[in-house]
């Protein structure tokens, strides 16, 4: 099957519609059973079984090739736009040798031993954040919660200046757009230029701050590998600051946000949750394979490969459908559409994989296991207003709610 002929029910691919936004799920169920390596009307492979996700991430053959693929997408002039400029150097978008080089840089800020290290930080802003709304009787899980934490948290990572940091916890969260599959419009590439402009001209002034007063953080310690000459340019400094920023805090915001609606969506698991806290840890791997914070992630074909037994001609881009392969029955063949916060053996694919696996991942996770768990123990009668009809973010690779308001 190919683009041109689309099952009844239309396109089997339209991430961007309201329906798929809402619930991409039985999308992905549709995907795997009629057409598991599909074309899309733009040409793009999209993968949505385990087995070729999990390949394309970790296999050599495959890049991301950035700068090419976006020439493909828009046309030659498309990297004069400075948001896509700034992408390009990007680590997540790099390949070896530039990504080797450039996640070597900051990949100590992420040792398991440091991320270790930040437990008490984590729970104290958790508690100041529960303290600050308690006696209100209620409060949007993501903006006064989930948000707060892993903002303040890379903020610190970051060495960003706490009287700074009101104009981040207030800052828009409409990045999310430029990772998506569908091609951006004029008016949303000039936004994206307009956000990159402003997030370059407050890291410029801060790498002028920690120049003159270094901190023990990573923004000090880029602006030393930059001052090293070889290491990074103020370009690859500027661009990886704004993704530490963004990554640092996005992905979290959702998985603690997407992980307590689907506790409240299945109230048994939220009651054996309260009634056993130390299955926290299984837990988090759960709500990150049940509801993914990323759904997808791209590679480009670096020479023809045969992929589920279609050809991939070199130079074609494949969508890894993150969200669908956490789902694949068969990989968890006991319903996987159901949470389960006891399933055996959960290693879902929602860091990525291969060179580009989450550098993250650990320090997401911690996040959320306190967070969640702090939650359930201080306000353990916390009711969510909708569980039904909470409202998304209209963003399909960075899954996400908008808002979900809660009472207690």
């Amino acid at each position: 099957m190919n683009e041109q002929v689309q099952p009844a029910g239309g396109p089997l691919f339209n991430p961007l519609s309201p329906d798929f936004i809402r619930d991409p799920y039985p999308h992905y169920d549709r995907l795997r059973t009629v057409d598991p390596v599909h074309v899309t009307p733009l040409g793009q492979f999209v993968a949505s079984r385990h087995a070729e996700v999990s390949l394309v991430m970790r296999d050599r053959r495959f890049g991301k090739d950035f700068v090419e693929r976006t020439k493909r997408r828009y046309g030659p002039d498309i990297m004069n736009e400075p948001v896509f400029r700034s992408m390009s150097h990007w680590m997540l978008q790099a390949d070896p040798p530039d990504h080797t080089r450039l996640r070597g840089l900051v990949v100590k800020a992420f040792t398991a031993r440091r991320v270790e290290d930040m437990r008490p930080r984590i729970q104290e802003i958790v508690d100041q954040t529960i303290d600050a709304v308690i006696d209100r009787g209620h409060m949007d899980l993501i903006e006064d919660f989930a948000f707060r934490l892993p903002v303040t948290i890379i903020c610190d990572m970051l060495g960003i200046p706490e009287e700074h940091r009101e104009t981040f916890y207030k800052s828009s969260r409409d990045g999310g757009r430029l990772l998506d599959p569908v091609p951006l419009t004029p008016e949303e590439i000039a936004k994206g230029n307009a956000g990159n402009m402003m997030a370059q001209m407050y890291f410029q002034q801060l790498f002028e701050l920690r120049r003159k007063s270094p901190g023990d953080d990573l923004t000090t310690q880029l602006v030393q590998a930059e001052e090293d000459g070889n290491k990074l340019t103020n370009e690859e400094l500027t661009a990886n600051i704004i993704l530490l920023f963004g990554a640092g805090h996005e992905t979290t915001v959702n998985l603690i946000g997407n992980g307590l609606l689907a506790l409240h969506r299945h109230p048994d698991q939220l009651a054996l949750l309260k009634a056993r806290p130390e299955l926290m840890v299984n837990a988090v791997e759960e709500f990150l394979r049940y509801d993914s914070s990323v759904q997808m992630t791209g590679r480009v074909a670096l020479e023809d490969v045969d992929l589920g037994g279609k050809q991939i001609p070199r130079g074609e881009s494949v969508l890894c459908l993150l969200g669908s392969a956490n789902r694949d029955p068969a990989v968890y063949p006991d319903r996987p559409d159901r949470l389960d916060i006891t399933r055996p053996n959960v290693r879902p694919l929602s860091f990525g994989g291969g060179i580009h696996f989450c550098l993250g991942a650990q320090l997401a996770r911690i996040e959320a296991e306190i967070a969640i768990a702090t939650l359930l123990r201080r306000l353990p009668g916390l009711r969510i207003d909708d569980v039904e009809n909470p409202e998304w973010r209209p963003t399909f690779v960075l899954r996400g709610l908008k808002r979900l308001p809660a009472s207690w």
